[in-house]
């Protein structure tokens, strides 16, 4: 029976896009557990995974407090035994990677999905530098790094931080299409959410959905609402976060609070999409633009940033592309959208839940067959 291990620095990234992947694996007779901060804090997660590790990560992958963990890891992979240790998320990657790299010569696979890395086009020189450096250092670690999008893949074979053979891309985590049917939505939801945001028949709605920190650039949308003059224009906001008050503040500032809708956290995404002209991102930087990718699902098009992790969504025939951070750029196109509306957007096959789980299959696959026999190897 193989053995994995999936570690991320927090449980909820866990719950938000690892838990097909643990189901999947483990109806096919492995054993997957799960390490996180907190983790055993969730049990909603018990029923997905066969053991749930805590791990006290600090944020700061050098910091002496992770030195600790790093024994802690081993235990628990030399008591665990596993075949393979895919690790997400910068912190719990660099940290599980140091910790685990003795063990690979007895037989242990490390994977490695960079959810964008942090270092990137627009990024300040020290900040690049320093991820760049601890990335080609973890490097040596990794048996695969999987990567999300297209500048992440050039930028792994540009500065070294893998070999071709080690190096794999895969277009995101994978989405449930059946969640996006259009047959799924109700009668007059579209006119159910108009209304709950007091909008009139005539004016048109864009949706923004992303959490309130600084590399989601809210104030961008909310500058070329402002600019839009236009009264007929709404924009409305699916998310929380430490920026939130702030961009509220800014809103009402530049006399756009009637117009600037903050929703806080929303469980009826799909509902917000299909009521909207367009779904906006205004990030400077993502991984791969999941609320994007889900508003290709529904059909409403998009007006993105040109910024790593958006542009590999926003093709032609899906939407606009402006330059990060040019609000008039970004009204210009918001104006756009709202005399001529877009054609529908269409999503791209590859990114179902489906594939990705094949793809994964197929990795975990190839790595088992060159693993020697772990208690021959221990």
């Amino acid at each position: 029976m193989p053995r994995l291990l999936i570690a991320t620095t927090v449980p909820e990234t866990i719950r938000a896009f690892l838990l097909p992947y643990a189901d999947f694996f483990r109806q096919k007779g492995w054993r997957v557990d799960a390490m996180a901060r907190g983790v055993t804090s969730s049990p909603e997660l018990a029923g997905h995974f066969d053991e749930l590790l805590d791990i006290n990560w600090n944020r700061n992958p050098l910091a002496p407090a992770n030195l600790g963990e790093c024994a802690r890891i081993r235990e628990a992979a030399e008591r665990g035994s596993y075949d393979i240790v895919h690790v997400h998320t910068p912190v719990a990657a660099f940290v599980t990677r140091a910790a685990l790299r003795g063990m690979r010569a007895s037989g242990l696979k490390v994977v490695y999905t960079a959810h964008g890395f942090h270092f990137h086009r627009g990024g300040s020189p020290a900040r690049n530098f320093a991820f760049k450096t601890l990335e080609r250092i973890a490097g040596h670690w990794t048996d695969k790094l999987v990567v999300i999008n297209r500048d992440d893949f050039e930028g792994a074979k540009k500065y070294h931080i893998a070999s071709d053979s080690a190096l794999c891309y895969m277009p995101g985590i994978g989405l449930d299409f059946s969640k996006y049917d259009k047959t799924r939505s109700g009668t007059g939801e579209t006119e159910a959410i108009r209304a709950e945001l007091g909008m009139a028949p005539e004016d048109a709605l864009y949706t923004m959905i992303a959490e309130f920190i600084p590399r989601k650039r809210h104030k961008d949308a909310i500058e070329a609402l402002a600019l839009s003059k236009k009264k007929e224009i709404h924009i409305a906001f699916a998310g929380e976060g430490p920026l939130l008050d702030e961009t509220k503040e800014l809103a009402k500032s530049l006399n756009v609070a009637k117009r600037a809708h903050f929703l806080g956290f929303r469980s009826d995404i799909p509902r917000l999409l299909r009521a909207s002209r367009a779904a906006i991102l205004t990030s400077g930087q993502e991984g791969l633009a999941r609320s994007l990718m889900e508003s290709a699902c529904i059909g409403t098009p998009i007006i993105g940033a040109d910024a790593r992790g958006i542009r590999d969504v926003v093709l032609p025939d899906r939407g606009l592309l402006y330059p990060v951070g040019d609000v008039y750029a970004l009204r210009d196109a918001i104006l756009r959208v709202a005399s001529d509306p877009l054609p529908p957007a269409k999503p791209d096959p590859e990114w179902r839940i489906e594939n990705l789980l094949a793809k994964h299959e197929e990795l975990y696959g190839g790595l088992l067959d060159t693993t020697p026999k772990r208690e021959a190897a221990l």
